[in-house]
């Protein structure tokens, strides 16, 4: 039997608690397991990060486009996020591998992990265009490629992802997308590809498709590699985009279902708005989802044990 899902009032009491305590639910690794994982993971400047347990949450660096890498860099690491997910305008398709390579080492360096790339959009169905881009993946360390790309190409891209050995998470882009609107879209193109084939979920455009959110994840199971994280006002308006939290989509019962799964991706912010200066608004999100995580950990505990 599935567990009950959170109600939301019932989760903003928790959470709201959990934001408000400076401590939250440390990970296994900081709880410490008397093993040699037992040390606290910690940035280059000797901080404590804050690694949530299940659910692990990083940024997409396209939600700090307007500034360079070494400003991205900074400013993921004010937010306390370990993880990012690199767009190309932090890391040029155009670099050499040496520059990948000293561009991850910088990234590193700095004590944050390269989960991730993109979106990037498979334009071509070519070996040519298509390998160019799990060659740039591989020199700049990424483990997966969010992806776009038509329909036709995914076999393609399906046998560079096993030869490089790089998970492809197709991305869902709303009611706009004439080739992947929903996870729907994408999951039955994916369904029977090698386990590296899946999807990136983007909340906001599931939502503005009419889908359910929550079932979809719960649909996609193992095949959902990755997520983008927003929130919106108006599950039907592109431009209701708000300070995650704020808005109507129902981001404890998604992590829920994500902890239900097994999730082992990683939810990454994508805060389009206030590309000028995000930091605000992206810091209150991450207090809220980190919220979510905490209160959902809470009501776990309280939860009877058959």
């Amino acid at each position: 039997m599935s567990e009950p899902r959170l109600s939301r009032r019932r989760f903003v009491t928790i959470a709201a608690a959990s934001v408000l305590t400076p401590e939250f639910p440390l990970s296994r690794r900081e709880r410490g397991s008397g093993g040699e994982d037992s040390e606290p993971e910690r940035g280059s400047g000797g901080e404590d990060w804050r690694v949530e347990e299940g659910v692990r949450l990083g940024v997409a660096s396209y939600s700090l486009r307007n500034f360079p890498r070494d400003r991205a860099i900074a400013m993921a690491k004010t937010l306390g996020a370990r993880y990012i997910n690199l767009k190309s305008v932090h890391l040029p398709f155009e670099l050499s591998p040496a520059e990948l390579a000293a561009a991850r080492q910088e990234i590193e360096a700095a004590g944050l992990v390269i989960v991730g790339g993109g979106v990037i959009t498979f334009e071509q169905d070519t070996d040519a265009d298509v390998e160019k881009y799990f060659r740039y993946a591989k020199a700049a360390g990424m483990p997966l490629i969010t992806a776009h790309a038509d329909p036709q190409t995914l076999p393609r891209i399906e046998r560079f992802a096993k030869q490089y050995d790089i998970k492809v998470a197709i991305h869902n882009h709303g009611p706009e997308d004439k080739r992947f609107p929903s996870p729907y879209d994408a999951l039955k193109h994916v369904k029977n590809m090698d386990p590296r084939m899946g999807l990136c979920i983007d909340i906001g455009h599931t939502v503005r498709t009419a889908t359910d959110v929550v079932q979809a994840v719960a649909d996609a199971g193992p095949r959902l590699l990755d997520m983008h994280a927003k929130d919106l006002r108006d599950l039907t308006a592109k431009g209701s985009q708000c300070i995650v939290g704020e808005g109507v989509i129902p981001i404890a019962e998604i992590f829920q279902q994500l902890e239900a799964i097994g999730f082992r991706g990683y939810v990454n912010l994508e805060y389009e708005i206030d590309a000028d200066d995000p930091l605000p608004g992206m810091k209150q999100s991450f207090a809220y989802m980190r919220g979510a995580l905490a209160g959902l950990s809470a009501a776990s505990r309280r939860r009877p044990h058959s």
